[in-house]
């Protein structure tokens, strides 16, 4: 297997993590760059630990500037770029009456812009290369909104249709792109559920348990690789059975 350059963002958030190992141990010959903006404790720890074959770079998921020059990095060194996971993102949740119009603005940059940009910022190499694989990270709020996530729900829905729209705008090309919904999943996100609130959730699982973000990563390195070909505009629900 040739070369394989790896480009996941939010990376330094246990799913990010997560991901980045799935692909370290899948192979070789995967090179991952972990795009990273803040509290990059655990991916400049990852990458230390896969020195040659694990980087990190800063990225600003909602500044196309930023975006740029992360590419421009990563072609300098390695002239292509196969693979782009849009993961990063936040929530800010709050009922729509009393949401401050900057959460809505914050959550939609992070989580719907950011991968507008990203996906613009990579497909010029992926169109020369004629190949290219875009993991675009949506939630089960798009496709089930819960109150209270108005912004979150409405951005994971975007990433939805966006994913759907580009998938065939490229697919001519050899490019896929794929969205996954994840539901509830053991990581930073939950650690605001426990007792008896975490026990409630897990009764709306009917697998009664949270996934675990190794779960996750698994379903977005299939979707990456060649065996997924023919896969492409699809949006792959990983929550359990809840929808």
């Amino acid at each position: 297997m040739s070369l394989r350059v790896i480009l996941i963002t939010g990376a330094n958030g246990g799913l990010g993590q997560a991901i980045a190992h799935a692909f370290l141990q899948e192979s070789p010959d995967n090179v991952v760059w972990l795009g990273v903006h803040s509290r990059r404790e655990h991916a400049d720890q990852l990458a230390q630990e896969n020195s040659g074959r694990c980087f990190c770079i800063t990225l600003d998921v909602t500044a196309p500037e930023s975006w740029k020059q992360a590419v421009k990095e990563i072609l300098v060194r390695h002239h292509r770029i196969d693979v782009l996971v849009n993961n990063a993102g936040s929530h800010e949740d709050s009922l729509l009456a009393t949401m401050p119009p900057d959460s809505w603005d914050r959550v939609l940059a992070t989580n719907l812009d950011g991968v507008f940009h990203g996906c613009q910022a990579v497909l010029p190499a992926m169109i020369s290369q004629r190949a290219g694989r875009i993991i675009n990270l949506s939630s089960l709020s798009a496709l089930l909104a819960p109150p209270g996530q108005a912004n979150y729900a409405a951005a994971k829905a975007g990433v939805v249709a966006l994913t759907q729209s580009l998938a065939k705008e490229v697919a001519r090309i050899g490019i896929t792109v794929n969205a996954v919904c994840p539901g509830y999943v053991e990581t930073e996100a939950l650690t605001h559920l426990a007792g008896e609130e975490r026990k409630a959730a897990q009764l709306r699982v009917p697998m009664r348990r949270f996934g675990r973000p190794e779960e996750v990563a698994a379903t977005v390195r299939f979707l990456a690789s060649a065996e997924a070909g023919y896969i492409t505009g699809s949006t792959l629900k990983v929550d359990g059975g809840i929808l």
